[in-house]
């Protein structure tokens, strides 16, 4: 494990609350694949899906919609478990140096992407140490605020921000999280800097906003959406080309006047470079299987999301978003100055 002197960061590592177990008969051999031997009777133990976020926040929440209706299609228990620390870092780098053998896997947002160009000492390169099983989901974004925040639009916020900067503080759940980099999106599209005040998990981040002891924040839908429809925050903009279904009244970033604010969160599952290639494709198709069940589709569309169409569900899909979102996420930071410790 890496340490904590290395990131500067304590590592935690528990199994959360809720742990998905499904015991059903063996899934028997299912196909094979060239490229690597065989996983021969996979699964025949428990498999761990590793979260690299807190218990409780958006990433958590959308491995555990889908671990249930995996669980069920593979014949084996799924035990979902949360590696926290420095920016979803530490929990890939445990998944990246795991037995290459489908028992290990890793849930990774946007992060997977960003983290080469914020990280100087990684300790994993994505596309080699990494095999792609196939993308999950894409959520969009909100800037919310707390309820009393004075300003009452987006165009208010970037307004009242330019003239407080150095009074305004602004949330987020570390450095790579997906927080941090709509909150850095956000100042650019904005021409602002603001204090930021990042915490370990959007869950904190959120309780404290809600709380008031911050005043605003960029995060996902699936943590959000509850507080908005209870009005225990105040929401400006989602930050895609169309409005949430589930939040008809919240506007886009463009309609609210800052269009170069647009960013959604991207999911997708990995294991180990290595991993049999009919272990990777038994894990995939039991993806797509979770994401076509009717009650994650029903669940996810409760948090502003959708899961991603089946031809995504792919290894290859998911590795072609990836390599495009080095790119642009590469030039993004460069362009901000932005580096973790």
């Amino acid at each position: 494990m890496r340490t904590a002197s290395r990131y500067g960061t304590t590592v935690r590592m528990f199994t959360a609350i809720g742990v998905v177990s499904l015991v059903a008969a063996c899934a028997g051999n299912g196909g094979t694949g060239a490229g690597g031997p065989s996983g021969g009777g996979f699964p025949d133990q428990s498999i761990t899906i590793v979260v690299p976020f807190s218990a409780g926040g958006p990433t958590d929440t959308v491995t555990r919609m889908i671990a249930e209706p995996m669980a069920a299609k593979l014949g084996a228990k799924i035990v979902v478990q949360n590696v926290e620390g420095a920016g979803g870092t530490v929990g890939a780098g445990e998944v990246a140096r795991a037995e290459p053998d489908g028992y290990t896997v890793l849930m990774h947002h946007i992060g997977m992407s960003t983290a080469p160009a914020l990280y100087q000492n990684l300790g994993f390169k994505p596309l080699e140490d990494f095999q792609t099983v196939g993308l999950v989901t894409e959520v969009p974004m909100t800037v919310v605020a707390r309820k009393d925040f004075a300003p009452a639009t987006l165009q208010d916020l970037v307004t009242h921000v330019k003239a407080n900067a150095d009074k305004v503080t602004l949330a987020n759940a570390g450095i790579g999280a997906a927080s941090h980099l709509c909150g850095l999106l956000f100042q650019t599209a904005a021409g602002v800097k603001v204090q930021e005040v990042p915490y370990e998990g959007t869950g904190p981040a959120l309780t404290d906003l809600v709380g008031g002891q911050v005043d605003f924040m960029c995060d996902q839908t699936t943590n959000t959406s509850g507080q908005i429809s209870a009005g225990e925050v105040k929401a400006y903009a989602v930050t895609t080309p169309e409005r949430v279904k589930s939040l008809p009244d919240v506007p886009t970033t463009a309609e609210a006047g800052l269009p170069k604010l647009e960013v959604s969160v991207w999911h997708g599952l990995y294991v180990p470079a290595g991993t049999p290639q009919d272990v990777v494709q038994k894990l995939s198709e039991a993806l797509k299987v979770a994401l076509a069940d009717q009650k994650v589709v029903d669940q996810m569309a409760k948090l502003g999301t959708a899961p991603v169409p089946a031809g995504d569900a792919t290894p290859q899909a998911h590795r072609t978003k990836l390599e495009e979102q080095l790119g642009v996420w590469a030039k993004v930071i460069a362009d901000a100055g932005v580096k973790a410790s």
